[in-house]
C-alpha cells in the first residue's frame, strides 16, 4: 500500500499518515518497496512490512538437547544450530553457554547484538510467565525460582519471553500450521518426559499459575507402582515418556540410554521395542481421552523424539482415545505428528517474542521512545 492508501483506508490526515510512516521506516519497521500504478502525475511509492528491520534470538532447551536460532521480524529463520546439552547442569552453566551460542549464531548471519529486538526461552518446566521465572522444575536442579530474563538482560537488553517448552512448540506448530484452520489444540510432546501445550480460542492457555497441560503428572489406571520423579505414583510420564521406555528396554537386556535410542530400535524392528511403545501409546491415550472430554480439542499433535515412531505410538493411542472419548468430541478429531518437528520450539519463541514486540502498546512505547532520543 501506499501513503494515500493507508490515509483513505483508515480515514485519517494525510499528514497523520506520513508522520507515522516516516517514525516506522526510520524506526526499520516499514521499507519503501518500489513504485506503485500512477493515476496522473509522480508515480506513489508502496510500502510494506520490512522483516530484515532486526532479528530474534530463541532457544528450546530441552531435558537433554536444545535448538538455538536467530530469526527475522517474520519468524524466517536466518541461523541455528542444534546440541546435547542437559538442564540438569544448571542455569550458571547453561545460560552462559547458551548466550555465547547467541553471539556466534548472530555472527554467522551477519548481524549484531543491536539488531536485536528480544529473546524467547523456552525450558523443560513449570515457568512463572510473567516473571520469566522457573518455579520448582522437577528436572530442572539448581532452576527454581531463578529469574532468566535477569541473566540476559546484561548482553541483550530486549524484552526476554520465558516460557515452558512445550507452550512454546504448541504456539510454534498453531502458528505455522494450523492458524488459518483451527482454534483449539492440544500439543503433546513425548520425550524424556510428557508435557502438553494448549491453544484454546487461538491463544496459548497458561491456567492460573502456568501450568495448565502438566499431563505427564496424571495417574493412569494400570500403573504397578511405579514412582515417579515428581514423588506421585503411577503418572503416565513414569510409565511411557522416552526416558521410561528406556528404562525398561534396559531392563530386558537391551542398550537404550534414551528415549532415540527406543525410536531406532522400534524402527529397527527390534519387538520388545515396539510392544512397549504401543502400550506406551494405550497409557498416553488413557490421559488424553480425558483431555478430549474436557478440552474439545479439533487438532491433538504429537512432537518430540517418540513422534518419530508415530506409526506405533499412534495406533494405541487411537485406540484408547476413540474407545474412551465421547462420540461428539472424537468425531472430527485429528491427530497428526508435528509438522515442525524440532524446530516447533524455536517457531514458538520466535513467535511469542514476535507477537510481545510488535504488539500496538511496544510499538507505540518504542516510537515515543525513538522520538524522544531525538534518533
Amino acid at each position: 500500500m501506499s501513503r494515500a492508501d493507508l490515509a483513505r483506508a483508515t480515514g485519517l490526515a494525510r499528514s497523520t499518515i506520513s508522520q507515522r510512516v516516516e517514525a516506522l521506516i526510520a524506526h526499520k519497521l516499514l521499507t519503501e518497496s518500489g513504485e506503485g500504478p500512477s493515476t496522473g502525475g509522480r508515480p506513489p511509492m508502496r510500502l510494506a512490512f520490512n522483516a530484515r528491520g532486526g532479528v530474534v534470538l530463541a532457544a528450546d532447551l530441552g531435558a537433554t538437547h536444545c535448538r538455538l536460532a536467530v530469526t527475522d521480524l517474520a519468524g524466517e529463520v536466518l541461523a541455528e544450530q542444534g546440541a546435547e546439552l542437559a538442564i540438569a547442569r544448571g542455569p550458571d552453566e547453561v545460560l552462559p553457554w547458551m548466550l555465547d551460542r547467541f553471539d556466534e549464531l548472530l555472527q554467522g548471519a551477519g548481524c549484531t547484538r543491536a539488531e536485536v529486538r528480544g529473546v524467547g526461552i523456552g525450558v523443560p518446566g513449570p515457568v512463572e510467565f510473567d516473571e520469566g521465572r522457573a518455579v520448582s522444575p522437577p528436572i530442572m536442579p539448581g532452576w527454581d525460582g531463578i529469574r532468566i530474563p535477569e541473566r540476559v538482560h546484561p548482553r541483550f537488553p530486549v524484552p526476554v519471553l520465558v516460557d515452558n517448552d512445550v507452550n512454546l512448540m504448541a504456539l510454534g506448530e498453531y502458528g505455522a500450521v494450523w492458524r488459518d484452520q483451527v482454534e483449539d489444540l492440544l500439543f503433546v510432546k513425548v520425550g524424556t518426559g510428557i508435557g502438553c501445550g494448549i491453544i484454546a480460542s487461538g491463544r496459548v492457555h497458561r491456567g492460573a499459575q502456568g501450568t495448565a497441560g502438566d499431563v505427564g503428572h496424571i495417574q493412569v489406571s494400570d500403573h504397578s507402582g511405579e514412582v515417579c520423579h515428581c514423588g506421585n505414583v503411577g503418572c503416565v510420564e513414569a510409565l511411557a515418556s522416552g526416558s521410561a521406555l528406556a528404562g525398561q528396554l534396559r531392563a530386558l537386556g537391551l542398550s537404550a540410554a534414551h528415549s532415540r535410542d527406543v525410536v531406532e530400535l522400534a524402527r529397527a524392528g527390534q519387538r520388545d521395542a515396539v510392544r512397549l511403545i504401543r502400550a506406551a501409546g494405550r497409557r498416553l491415550g488413557e490421559v488424553l481421552a480425558g483431555a478430549v472430554n474436557l478440552f474439545n480439542p479439533a487438532v491433538i499433535v504429537i512432537g518430540g523424539d517418540m513422534a518419530h515412531a508415530h506409526e506405533h505410538l499412534f495406533a494405541g493411542v487411537l485406540e484408547v482415545v476413540h474407545r474412551r472419548s465421547t462420540p461428539l468430541a472424537a468425531r472430527n478429531l485429528r491427530l497428526v505428528a508435528s509438522s515442525l518437528d524440532d524446530r516447533a520450539g524455536i517457531m514458538g519463541c520466535a513467535l511469542g517474542v514476535l507477537d510481545e514486540v510488535l504488539a500496538p502498546s511496544a510499538i507505540d512505547a518504542s516510537l515515543a521512545q525513538y522520538t524522544e532520543s531525538g534518533k
